[in-house]
């Protein structure tokens, strides 16, 4: 994962305002307005990730028709400066995102998220059944374009869908807007960055999903088991 170390301990100092080229992009410390947003939402009551750890991000993206529009996430402090720069090469490049809004305006609710198209990091939660928090949980997991990447998963013969409504994008031979794989953009950007997509994985698809690698996470948060 590329750090700018520097600008990492700039930031951890005092204010937490980085600014990139382009003013549109930038980022904060949770201030107690953002917090204010997600509280009980993304950042649950039994949210056990320091608040410190977590930065917002302003940015800028292209719609299908280049109109630009402004983006908000929340992640993880150790990939935001990775994001930003992700962000802002996708919108040098015009590269289509329909919507990055904190998942916080779905009510923390993943469904609706992706049903919208949305493009988020963090949301809080306990993978299923474990006391260890998931990499979005964590902040450390990015979906795109999340209707039309889905995750797929096959259980006793049944396609297991997220979101729901996403069944005509699960045939990945067809062409459509917002299609991720490995010659897209998003993917190499992405996985320059040290991130790994969803979609490489055997046993389910996630296409809409990039994350860093478990053993990164396992060092940043050894008590996370």
């Amino acid at each position: 994962m590329k750090t700018v170390i520097i600008a990492l301990m700039i930031c951890l100092a005092a204010s937490c305002v980085y600014a990139q080229d382009n003013e549109g992009f930038y980022m904060t410390k949770i201030t107690d307005e953002i917090f204010s947003r997600i509280q009980g939402k993304s950042f649950k009551d039994d949210c056990t990730l320091p608040r410190g750890d977590l930065r917002y991000l302003h940015v800028l993206h292209k719609d299908l028709e280049g109109n630009t529009h402004e983006g908000e996430i929340i992640c993880n402090a150790y990939i935001a400066f990775d994001l930003l720069d992700i962000f802002m090469k996708l919108y040098e490049a015009g590269y289509p995102i329909e919507k990055i809004r904190l998942v916080d305006e779905y009510d923390a609710n993943d469904e609706l998220s992706m049903r919208d198209n949305n493009s988020s990091c963090f949301n809080f939660r306990f993978i299923s059944h474990t006391t260890k928090i998931s990499k979005h949980g964590l902040g450390l997991a990015v979906d795109i374009n999340t209707l039309y990447n889905p995750y797929v998963k096959e259980v006793s013969g049944k396609k297991i869908l997220e979101p729901a409504t996403a069944g005509e994008y699960t045939d990945r031979s067809k062409e459509f807007p917002y299609k991720i794989d490995t010659e897209d953009l998003c993917y190499k950007l992405f996985t320059e960055h040290g991130f790994e997509w969803g979609g490489n994985w055997k046993t389910v698809k996630d296409y809409q999903h990039f994350e860093v690698p478990d053993a990164i996470s396992a060092r940043l948060y050894p008590d996370n088991k």
